[in-house]
């Protein structure tokens, strides 16, 4: 079950409360869910209860006990735990993490769009200034992501220079009728360093990345390519994902989402295990702040990479030496009897971030706040650069049915990158 399947899943179970006479409200038209907060527990977790409360005139806590049977009987749904003040948390059978990625993949860039235009018209206005202009205009394609129809209207006419440099447009410039306020205002950006000279993507970075109410900086660090450049590191993320994708191809394996850990065997002991260094796989590692050369793939990850396993015993004589744990940290093999483990991975981070999507455009639109899809995308980027060594097979190891889950989850990323960029007006190339 996608978060937006649970969302209409929690609307439905208001929409039978109210049928059965629980509740007296009217049935809202959306319902937000999102990874548990702290003291949170479960997949995702809502605060139906909480916007319920008051129109049907009761204490959120006895909303949210009214809602959970109609939750629990849910096919998909293991349980419904309230936590706070009326919270539900609710736990989905282990397949949530394998219907996130597939319907990221199924919809691609689109991920967290609405399905259908909602009827709503929204007009945004703003002065002759050149941050408003770019603030709008990322606005507007939010807005149309989220299924209204927006028009954009600027005091007066663009400097052509603006449209040349940063490819800003709108649809009307002039005065505005005087019923038509100006609803798009943030705090301008200095003269100088004129942020026309940092192009295109940068300076629509630049522009957008902070929060209306704060000064933009527009200096050269948005041209700088090191991971303490937020931007690079958004880009970065997505052309590795992308270099993964080519390198499958080349090692005759695509995408499948599934598991994202192998079992350990019941035969895998710890003196199988050394930590000699695995052999160069397609994407070789390069130190942090490395840009690749002209040619070369995208490499080495901004974040700390994966964990090695601590040395051991090499293998008795006579015995191969079993490959080396390079993406975790060595797990003890399970008790006769009992299932296997599994291995740990850094993925639960990416998960939740990519979850946090739909939610994250929905509410960037509802604020006319483009920089809240920015710095999200900054939290993807740095969720999934310790996921991404995870992903190929390393030395002499044959891809799985969980190297294919992991490039899968890695493809969702990389189209939560592109399409989050492109909504910002900002490329994001295949290659670095």
């Amino acid at each position: 079950m996608t978060p937006v399947e649970l969302s209409r899943t929690v609307l439905h179970a208001v929409r039978r409360a109210v049928d059965a006479g629980e509740l007296r409200v009217t049935v809202p038209e959306r319902a937000v869910v999102a990874p548990p907060g702290p003291g949170g527990c479960g997949d995702y977790a809502t605060n139906i209860a909480l916007q319920l409360a008051r129109p049907a005139g009761q204490t959120p806590r006895r909303v949210a006990e009214v809602l959970r049977p109609y939750l629990v009987d849910v096919d998909g749904i293991t349980d419904v735990v309230l936590t706070g003040p009326g919270f539900l948390n609710i736990s989905l059978h282990g397949t949530a993490p394998v219907a996130l990625v597939e319907e990221i993949l199924r919809r691609g860039k689109r991920y967290g769009y609405a399905d259908a235009p909602d009827g709503r018209v929204v007009q945004l206005h703003f002065p002759h200034d050149l941050r408003a202009v770019v603030v709008a205009e990322a606005a507007a394609r939010i807005l149309r992501s989220q299924g209204a129809l927006v028009r954009t209207s600027s005091a007066a006419a663009l400097d052509p220079e603006w449209t040349a440099a940063l490819g800003v447009r709108v649809d009307a410039a002039g005065p505005a009728p005087a019923e038509l306020a100006v609803n798009v205002r943030p705090v301008p950006a200095p003269g100088e360093p004129d942020p026309l000279r940092l192009g295109r993507d940068a300076g629509r970075w630049a522009l957008l990345h902070p929060a209306p109410h704060d000064r933009p900086r527009t200096g050269d660090e948005h041209l700088v390519q090191r991971e303490s450049n937020p931007l690079f590191r958004v880009r970065y993320a997505h052309a590795r994902t992308r270099a993964l994708t080519r390198n499958a191809a080349d090692l005759g394996f695509t995408a499948a989402p599934g598991a994202l850990a192998e079992p350990v065997g019941l035969s895998t002991a710890l003196s199988d295990v050394t930590a000699a260094p695995a052999e160069p796989g397609p994407l070789a590692d390069v130190g942090p702040g490395t840009v690749p050369g002209p040619g070369t793939e995208p490499a080495g990850p901004a974040a700390p990479p994966a964990v090695p396993a601590p040395a051991v015993a090499s293998a008795a004589p006579g015995r191969p030496a079993a490959p080396p744990a390079v993406l975790a940290p060595a797990v003890p093999p399970a008790a006769p009897g009992r299932p296997a483990a599994l291995a740990p991975l850094p993925a639960d981070p990416l998960l939740t971030a990519l979850a946090d999507h739909p939610r994250v455009l929905a509410a960037a639109a509802e604020h006319r706040a483009p920089d809240r899809l920015a710095r999200h995308l900054v939290t993807v980027a740095d969720a999934a650069l310790p996921f991404l060594p995870a992903v190929l097979p390393r030395g002499a190891e044959k891809p799985s049915a969980a190297h294919r889950a992991r490039l899968a989850l890695a493809e969702a990323a990389g189209a939560v990158l592109a399409g989050g960029l492109s909504l910002l007006g900002i490329d994001a190339p295949d290659h670095l």
